[in-house]
């Protein structure tokens, strides 16, 4: 059964408790978002996220997509909840008042994000994909694009895509054959074909606004020669409304594992009329604009799907009577116990829950440092936050999505043969949290990444951003009584960060092959120190609230017991990943291709 109720107290305690030392705090631009404001705002989202959109996921996974006339058509019910959720403003909640947005802080966008994805992910993409292409065109299109498209898209009036994979290429966009020929109104005209386009063709706007990565005649080969252009479904009549067909056509829907309920498509762009945004030959930087935006929103799907596997798991754990408990009898008046007494269903239950509290609280300090970067006027603490952002986003992509698969897994497991049985709606969760570790950049291309650019990066300098605040909070809290053995499993846990950095940074200068084999640990070694920091300064606040005498006892007191759950059964994982970035490359690469 599909159980989902917004983690609200907790998505509290890392908005107003947690961070609050993070030096990204305190921001004067958004000091009219009170928290007496963004909890209410919340309590909305929850409200519309429970009602509105939960009831639509497991029907619109049954029913799909269908493309009929070269028409997309969603689930039932989708339009109408689209339309209840643009009128309620979310579709513009974190855009910037200048376009007619609300301009709320990136962190309650990124709980109102989770949320949705909780409830629906399919749902999500469509209003999720607009924001990344506002986010690209505020930063790189002229000023009369920005006048012409931006206030419909942040309404949520007309949506957006990002169209870069060709059937031909994918990672490696310097192949990709879209062609783009100038015209002499200023104008290009677009022809070739997309795959994989998310929300490509739906009936939930009245016009759809395409970014597309085209070449221009004269462009350079690879990547060097990839411009970024807009090109609306519809263009545009002189009173804004949409006018003629814009020769964009829908060739196929895409049959899926899972997210069902969003249309992915394959595009067809033939004379296609669209307006260079950012410079010639420069798409690739205003196209990962974008990209690093949905990199981060991937990452909370992961974490969304994850909370709901977990909820749905907890509720049948303790519904479903099964076997006695080995301390004896729970349930004297029935047959069995509930499945929650045994030992292993815990261990799933309590993995579930460290994983989702621990990638929750450190999205909300990534989402602090969004929010820094955008609006501190304190240059050092801007570097900062953009230092962290960049050090981070291949983390959040790549461990919370491996995470979010790993707790529906889970959650299909603690449900044993139900689970796997589509009624019960928890094998959805399975098929739907498989695509986040694909898209947007493989988790392989953000381990990659992580290694490859942003490690080296000035010198290392990205890294200070996350290394000097773990460092100071270990070396002031080491003699800490009631939490000395979980600083102490940080410190070990960081040292092996440490020495996994340089034992990397050595070989790599010698050999690339040997940073790239130790990459996707690396990556999780990372997100599993970060997450035990969190997790730590979390049970040190929470133990001070009890020492205080809070009235909520039971919420302290399982935070700090899913804290010591997390560094005695998950955190040990670092000196696993620490051991297979030392043994280097060798058994990895010396077996000939033939030989597979």
């Amino acid at each position: 059964m599909q159980v989902y109720e917004a983690p609200l107290r907790d998505m509290k305690f890392v908005l107003h408790e947690l961070h609050n030392d993070d030096g990204f705090g305190n921001l004067e631009a958004l000091e009219e978002f009170t928290p007496d404001l963004v909890d209410a705002v919340l309590e909305e989202a929850a409200k519309v996220a429970q009602e509105v959109l939960l009831p639509l996921n497991r029907s619109g996974d049954i029913e799909g997509c269908t493309l009929e006339n070269g028409v997309v058509r969603t689930p039932k019910g989708f339009k109408e909840a689209y339309d209840l959720f643009r009128d309620g403003g979310w579709c513009a909640l974190a855009s910037d008042p200048e376009w007619g947005g609300q301009g709320l802080p990136e962190q309650v966008n990124k709980m109102t994000e989770e949320m949705i994805c909780s409830a629906n992910l399919s749902f999500s993409l469509y209003p999720g994909l607009t924001h990344g292409g506002t986010t690209a065109m505020e930063a790189y299109a002229s000023d009369e694009l920005k006048q012409a498209y931006l206030p419909k898209m942040v309404s949520g009036e007309w949506s957006g895509t990002m169209c870069l994979t060709e059937a031909h290429c994918g990672t490696d966009l310097g192949m990709l054959r879209t062609k783009a020929v100038p015209q002499d109104d200023g104008s290009y005209k677009l022809s070739g074909g997309k795959i994989f386009i998310s929300a490509g063709e739906h009936d939930l706007t009245e016009n759809i606004i395409h970014l597309v990565l085209a070449r221009m005649p004269d462009a350079p080969a690879g990547v060097k020669g990839i411009s970024l252009f807009l090109v609306p479904k519809y263009l545009p009549k002189d009173d804004g409304t949409p006018g003629e067909a814009n020769g964009v056509s829908v060739a196929a829907i895409e049959h899926k594992m899972g997210l069902k309920a969003s249309a992915t498509c394959q595009l067809n762009f033939d004379d296609s009329v669209g307006w260079l945004v950012g410079k010639p030959n420069k798409g690739l930087e205003a196209m990962f604009k974008m990209m690093n935006t949905e990199r981060v929103s991937v990452g909370i799907q992961g974490l969304g799907i994850g909370e709901a596997a977990y909820q749905s798991a907890v509720y049948y754990a303790k519904e479903r009577v099964q076997g006695r408990s080995l301390s004896g009898v729970k349930n004297p008046d029935g047959p069995a116990d509930p499945i929650i007494v045994h030992p292993d269903v815990r261990r799933m239950l309590m993995t579930m829950r460290a994983y989702n509290e621990g990638c929750r609280a450190l999205s909300g300090w990534v989402s602090r440092a969004l929010d820094a970067e955008k609006h501190s006027t304190d240059p050092e603490v801007k570097q900062r936050a953009e230092d962290f952002i960049a050090l981070m986003t291949p983390v959040v992509k790549a461990v919370f999505t491996d995470l979010g698969f790993e707790t529906a897994n889970l959650g299909v497991q603690c449900y044993g043969g139900h689970g796997y049985i589509a009624e019960s709606g928890v094998e959805q969760y399975v098929r739907d949290a498989r695509i986040a570790m694909i898209y947007e950049g493989t988790n392989g291309i953000q381990a990659l990444d992580l290694v490859g650019r942003k490690l080296p990066a000035h010198m290392g300098r990205y890294l200070r951003s996350f290394f000097h605040p773990v460092s100071q909070f270990i070396e002031a809290n080491k003699e800490q009584e009631t939490f000395g053995k979980m600083i102490e499993g940080l410190e070990k846990a960081f040292g092996a960060l440490q020495l996994s950095t340089a034992t990397i940074a050595e070989k790599g200068l010698k050999d690339p092959e040997e940073a790239a084999a130790a990459a996707t640990e690396y990556t999780r070694l990372l997100g599993l120190v970060a997450m035990g920091y969190c997790f730590a300064k979390a049970a040190m606040l929470a133990q001070a609230k009890l020492a205080e005498g809070s009235e909520e006892t039971a919420f302290y007191k399982a935070k700090i017991t899913t804290a010591r759950f997390y560094f005695d059964r998950i955190l040990p994982q670092a000196t696993a990943a620490f051991l297979a970035i030392k043994s280097g490359k060798a058994s990895m690469m010396e077996l000939e291709a033939d030989a597979f």
